[in-house]
């Protein structure tokens, strides 16, 4: 095929011929090039076709293509030294090209023409004027061009004496139908249209080369290693018979005689009108398919544009991986594989047959059915009736249910539904008794059809296993929160971004704290994609690392950004850390470029933002982070969010931060309904591209009624004092149930702080809230670890019988020391 460059192309050589590039045997027929526009001229015009009609380019454009390319007469009846298969022959009709040409013609077609063309010189440059004209025995194909350009025609021609211009008879010409899913060229086509092209946009190139692949790639088949186009194989045999009815019309015209009404006329009009059909009927089906990219709209999709024009009943089968939206082996389908009927599209009366074939149903195949075999072989697979024993033989895959009345009788196409060469599932398709059978052209338009929904379903299954990765690892990366902290309520929203970026950087988090505080942290690396949430989830460990060693927030921040440094610079982060005290009714707060949290007061309903220091966003460096006091009352909700909820593009942030303030200080009935307003309330504006995390905490506080505190002496006389205040504190509260464990733990933990305290004395703290609290402090900072203790040691048994009798227990460093704590569960009222 020549590239439309001005080089000379290499000699054709004949089929004969044995060449470097191919075994002896192997020919190669260079192609002409030419297209015509919607008036009829000349829009490009290739070296290939200056060199075999022998016009110089600029000459060629924008002449009619029907005066550069005269028919000057029919060839012979047939040709001795093309042969061809099953006794058919050549007899290309010299006035069709004209017609295709003339734009006549509305689909592919093909022949053999002798056209009379300025004589040629062996080089391939065009004689000087005045020299003899030669005539020139051409093949041709013509396939009609769609669309919003102006290219109506792209014609291929080739020198049919190149065929055998040695000498040596060629072994055989076979005219078939190769669709472009097999068609060995079709990526090189694909790749090399453009460079034949070389005139046109890429657009106008792809859109050629999308057409002429749609109809499917013709071949003909000259040697058994190479090929080149030929004609679809709907016209080509019945050249000869139509030529001899013109002839014979001619003859009775020119004696006077009435000229015969042929049925053969009408039977070519019909042929030429199924195949308009055909095409239109795919090329309508191409519009209707692929709309979504959602997996079950396009089953749907496909299933009812075959229903009811080109089938009365389309049932379709997926792959069970398929369906999940998940990854399969690779390899052919087997009797093992699970096929699930994902949808039934039918013209019977409705409900008919929802019983017998429901939706939903998974089953395999035994390797006798006529799917076992379209899914084996990737090939359609044609029943032109479906007989009672067959019908017997697919009704026993239907437990208890009789799918005989259904089926037998009718006419059954059964086509794969593949992409890259691997089945994803298949259509069965079934016709009324009293409409026409399935025939050898339903069966290519049927797999045609086919290729193109099993392109479309695997771009949407792709799409659908992509978006189950990315919200699995978003799902993975995002924690689970406890709705309820001591003396605080949380509730949290994320919403991913666009349909492109479903994995991002922002995050929320809650972390338990000593002294029954809760630590509250969102954050946002800025960016999207896989790299974001890898950054992201590296940060959120190490927030949660640092919180449990109790950093204070500035210190927290700090740390941060120098881990953040030590990733890399590629990307930043924005923070906002908070710790809530609920006993000392406080937040200490501190900032690295986030935006600032939201807080509405309980008293009146009031919201503000809170003043902060911004802060350098993480990853900076080099910057100090300043910690914030503020004092809160019970019932005060604190709300932070990431900017992707505040930010529209081409509007001011300030706008959406009082967007926020408003929604925040909305009456809700609960948590989840408050921060469901806040998401209406910003997402009404729209725009929002970015993804979203909101974490919102009512800040309810621990009564003084509900806290218990005493201090000993470095004493052991003071552990007996220990177990007796909490025993006597449990009783008060109602807690007796509590008494005997919790004074045992109390024992153990405060006969160690006496031990290994220095000067201050031992503190000890118990809190009632949604658990029983204990903690002990003292001002050794050595923590204690868990240690396996034998019979004989004396040292180790304190934390073990913690470890054993508390719901949780853990040791955190203090300002003066350590604190020792554990907890136990509320006995039911």
């Amino acid at each position: 095929m020549d590239r439309g460059t001005e080089r000379d192309a290499p000699p054709s050589r004949g089929a004969g011929s044995g060449t470097a590039d191919g075994p002896a045997g192997a020919g190669r027929v260079p192609l002409a090039v030419v297209v015509v526009d919607r008036d009829g001229l000349v829009s490009h015009w290739s070296s290939g076709a200056r060199r075999l009609f022998g016009v110089p380019k600029d000459e060629a454009i924008g002449q009619a293509a029907i005066d550069l390319l005269p028919v000057s007469g029919a060839l012979p009846e047939a040709d001795e030294d093309l042969p061809y298969e099953d006794g058919a022959a050549w007899n290309g009709i010299g006035p069709e090209l004209g017609t295709s040409l003339d734009g006549g013609l509305g689909y592919p077609a093909a022949g053999r023409a002798r056209l009379t063309v300025p004589g040629r010189s062996g080089t391939g440059v065009p004689p000087a004027p005045g020299r003899e004209r030669d005539r020139v025995d051409v093949l041709w194909w013509a396939y009609p061009l769609v669309g919003p350009g102006r290219e109506r025609l792209l014609v291929l021609a080739a020198d049919a004496q190149a065929l055998h211009r040695d000498g040596t008879p060629v072994e055989r010409i076979a005219p078939g139908f190769a669709l472009h899913t097999d068609f060995p060229g079709f990526e090189e086509l694909a790749r090399r249209l453009p460079d034949i092209l070389p005139s046109m946009s890429v657009g106008e190139s792809a859109r050629i080369v999308a057409q002429v692949l749609e109809l499917g790639y013709p071949i003909l088949e000259f040697t058994q290693n190479d090929r080149v186009p030929v004609t679809p194989d709907w016209g080509v045999a019945r050249r000869v018979e139509r030529r001899a009815r013109r002839e014979r019309a001619a003859r009775a015209a020119a004696e006077g005689r009435p000229v015969p009404q042929d049925p053969g006329d009408e039977g070519e009009d019909l042929e030429h009108a199924a195949v308009r059909e055909r095409l239109e009927f795919l090329n309508e089906v191409s519009g209707r398919i692929g709309t979504s990219l959602d997996l079950s709209r396009t089953v749907v999709e496909v299933s009812r544009a075959v229903v009811p024009r080109f089938t009365d009943v389309a049932g379709t089968y997926l792959r069970e991986q398929v369906v999940a939206g998940e990854g399969f082996p690779e390899g052919v389908p087997d009797t093992t594989t699970v096929w699930h009927r994902v949808a039934v599209e039918h013209t019977d009366e409705p409900g008919r047959w929802d019983d017998v074939v429901p939706v939903g149903e998974a089953m395999p195949f035994p390797a006798h059915t006529p799917f076992f075999q379209c899914m084996t072989t990737g090939e359609p697979v044609l029943v032109p009736r479906i007989s009672e024993q067959m019908g017997h033989a697919i009704a026993s895959q239907f437990e208890k249910r009789d799918i005989r009345p259904l089926i037998t009788g009718r006419s059954m196409l059964v086509v794969p539904l593949k992409a890259r060469n691997v089945v994803l599932g298949f259509m069965i398709l079934l016709r009324h008794p009293e409409r026409a059978e399935f025939n050898d052209m339903d069966r290519v338009t049927g797999a045609e059809l086919a290729a193109r929904a099993g392109l479309v379903l695997d771009n949407a299954r792709m799409y659908t296993y992509q978006e189950s990765v990315a919200e699995t690892l978003q799902d993975s990366m995002l924690p689970r929160i406890p709705p309820r902290t001591a003396g605080c309520d949380i509730a949290t929203r994320y919403l991913p971004g666009t349909l492109l970026g479903r994995v991002g950087g922002d995050w929320f988090d809650s972390v338990k704290l000593p002294g029954a505080r809760t630590a509250l942290v969102v954050g946002d690396v800025m960016g999207h994609g896989l790299n974001s949430a890898a950054m992201m989830g590296q940060l959120r460990t190490a927030v949660q690392t640092m919180a449990a060693l109790d950093l204070p927030p500035a210190q927290l921040l700090r740390n941060l950004d120098d881990l953040a440094q030590r990733l890399g610079d590629t990307y930043l982060a924005t923070c906002l850390y908070a710790v809530y005290d609920p006993i000392a009714g406080e937040l200490l707060l501190a900032n690295a470029g986030h935006i600032p949290p939201v807080l509405v007061r309980a008293a009146d309903g009031r919201s503000e933002l809170l003043d902060l220091p911004t802060g350098a966003p993480i990853g900076v460096g080099g910057v100090p982070f300043e910690a914030v006091r503020v004092r809160v009352e019970p019932g005060d909700r604190l709300v932070m969010c990431t900017d992707g909820l505040v930010e529209v593009r081409g509007e001011d942030i300030g706008v959406g931060l009082a967007t926020l303030c408003e929604s925040a200080a909305h009456p809700a009935a609960s948590m989840d309904d408050a921060c469901d307003t806040i998401i209406r309330s910003l997402g009404a504006r729209g725009g929002r591209k970015d993804d979203v995390a909101l974490l919102m905490a009512r800040l309810g506080g621990i009564a003084p009624d509900d806290v218990a505190e005493w201090t000993f002496p470095l004493d052991a006389v003071q552990v007996g004092r220990a177990r007796a205040v909490v025993r006597e504190r449990l009783h008060a509260w109602g807690l007796s149930e509590l008494a005997h464990p919790a004074e045992l733990m109390v024992s153990e933990l405060v006969t160690n702080a006496v031990r290994h305290s220095r000067a201050r004395p031992v503190a000890l703290r118990l809190v009632r809230g949604d658990t029983l609290l204990c903690e002990v402090d003292d001002d050794d900072h050595e923590l204690p670890t868990l240690l396996s203790a034998g019979p004989g040691d004396e040292s180790g048994r304190g934390l073990r019988v913690v470890s054993t009798l508390a719901r949780a227990w853990g040791t955190s460093r203090t300002g003066g020391g350590k604190s020792v704590w554990f907890e136990l569960t509320l006995p039911r009222r």
